[in-house]
């Protein structure tokens, strides 16, 4: 446990953050666990919709800072790979 102040807080502060941004990995981890098993049922129409709410998790979490850029292009980029060779 910290004795400084401005370590106590920076632990406060660290805890709060990382309670913040769980939300945004969260979310984008269910929807992309969704997008990868609709693609694997093979509906098109419905795997179409949870492809776009995955990419815009991804999006959102990068934006957010919470994941780096090149991440979420990267599993997009999987994602999308995944996709179109569902056909």
């Amino acid at each position: 446990m910290a004795n400084i102040k401005s370590q106590i807080k920076r632990n406060r502060q660290n805890e709060k953050r990382r309670l913040h941004n769980r939300t945004y990995i969260g979310s984008s981890r269910t929807y992309m666990k969704k997008a990868l098993a609709a693609i694997q049922a093979g509906d098109k129409t419905v795997a179409e919709e949870a492809v776009a709410k995955a990419i815009k998790g991804l999006d959102v979490a990068a934006q957010k800072g919470v994941i780096h850029k090149n991440n979420a292009a990267r599993r997009k980029s999987r994602l999308m790979a995944k996709f179109n060779a569902m056909e």
